[in-house]
């Protein structure tokens, strides 16, 4: 009877664990939360924005005690991302990351159907969603969201987006790449969206600020591949602007890097800056090739002068910690917010930036760049983020030559 009677209370307090744990080894602590990340259509190993997203996760979860996971889609779509999030709250995580732009759709889909998940979007603008809210509602979209009200097409009870100033980061790296004496510059966006416009545009007009000072005339060729990702055809193009004296692209897009690593190669001296997160790395690894040595890897590290950064690790990390250990998610829900500069003096605290890797020289040290920083940080440097702007070319600038070649593709 005794022995009966032990089973049946070590059985009680077995369920009673069970109930109160949250389903993981880390999930004792934050209140039954548990958060899972989506990746695009990449892996963990992007060494971009799904790899900075996902260990800015671990790192939160790991110091927070919280049960976290990632889900990588089948395909390439948002039906795919759609399959992953709602795998991910079948298996009971209620807080969804999820990085970029494609992720607009699935917002639309799975937000209204799963009330009580908490969304967290980077990357994803109020027109990242429209795109798919309006045409199904029927109507017509032009990628504009200021002829739009978001809130018409989807309720955003219970998501939270952040996008960044693309243009400042941009404009540092313009700045920077004039400053350390390069004249001959390139832009090479992916697709003409708002984001990759917004680096653009900075880019040009942190160029022509630099070159003003010194008094003198920079020439940037300009376009859009139409993709996010690199091929021959992109790859010719770069050719003609690398053996034509380009000396830099700002490669930025994606997978675009690839074309412009692969024209680099063939001309000396000719360097590229990266996007989104220090690409230093990933841009090393590939032009070094397939199983290559560290040593070969690193020999390749001098040809990336620089990356512009969106701090996507940091704003992973502030929101979760917000809204999962300090219960602030009020001040957050229904909000698409626009993250840039919180810090004059201290350059890595803000949420757009130059890579750690950056190399400096006498023309741009990172003493000048904290004092850059501190100048945009305190309004005396502005950057215009107005896309509604057709061509870089009619961006006013006056030390700038800007050769607008439109779209690759597409």
């Amino acid at each position: 009877m005794k022995k009966s009677i032990a089973l049946l209370l070590a059985l009680v307090m077995t369920l009673a664990l069970a109930a109160c744990g949250g389903g993981g080894e880390n999930a004792d602590s934050d209140g039954g939360y548990k958060v899972a990340m989506i990746t695009d259509y990449g892996d963990i190993t992007d060494q971009s924005f799904n790899q900075t997203t996902w260990e800015a996760v671990q790192q939160f979860g790991k110091d927070n005690s919280v049960e976290t996971k990632y889900y990588k889609p089948t395909s390439n779509d948002t039906a795919g991302r759609v399959a992953q999030v709602e795998l991910a709250i079948a298996d009971g995580y209620n807080v969804i990351v999820m990085p970029g732009y494609a992720f607009g759709g699935t917002l639309f889909e799975c937000a209204a159907n799963y009330p009580d998940v908490k969304f967290i979007a980077l990357d994803v603008a109020a027109g990242d969603i429209l795109e798919t809210a309006v045409p199904a509602k029927g109507e017509a979209y032009s990628y504009n969201p200021d002829e739009y009200t978001l809130t018409d097409y989807m309720n955003m009870d219970n998501v939270y987006c952040a996008i960044y100033q693309e243009e400042l980061c941009g404009y540092m790296a313009g700045y920077a790449a004039v400053k350390l004496g390069y004249t001959k510059l390139g832009f090479l966006g992916g697709m003409a969206v708002p984001a990759v416009m917004r680096y653009g545009y900075g880019f040009v007009q942190g160029a022509d600020a630099a070159a003003a000072e010194l008094g003198t005339t920079v020439d940037m060729n300009y376009i859009y591949g139409g993709q996010f990702f690199g091929d021959a055809d992109i790859t010719a193009v770069m050719d003609t602007w690398y053996q034509g004296g380009t000396q830099i692209v700002f490669a930025c897009g994606g997978g675009i890097y690839t074309s412009a690593v692969d024209a680099a190669k063939n001309v000396d001296g000719a360097k590229v800056i990266g996007v989104d997160v220090d690409q230093q790395g990933v841009i090393a690894a590939y032009a070094a090739g397939e199983n290559a040595k560290q040593e070969d890897i690193d020999a390749y590290k001098p040809m990336v002068v620089t990356s512009a950064m969106k701090g996507l690790r940091p704003t992973t990390i502030n929101t979760l910690v917000d809204v999962v250990i300090n219960g602030n998610w009020d001040k957050y829900v229904g909000r698409i917010d626009t993250l840039g500069l919180v810090s004059g003096d201290d350059p890595s605290a803000n949420y757009v930036q130059l890579a750690d890797s950056t190399q400096y020289g006498d023309g741009f040290s990172e003493a000048d760049y904290k004092a850059l920083v501190k100048a945009m940080f305190d309004g005396s440097v502005t950057v215009s983020n107005d896309t509604t702007i057709a061509s870089p070319a009619d961006l006013g600038c006056s030390s700038v030559n800007v050769n607008f070649q439109g779209n690759i593709k597409g």
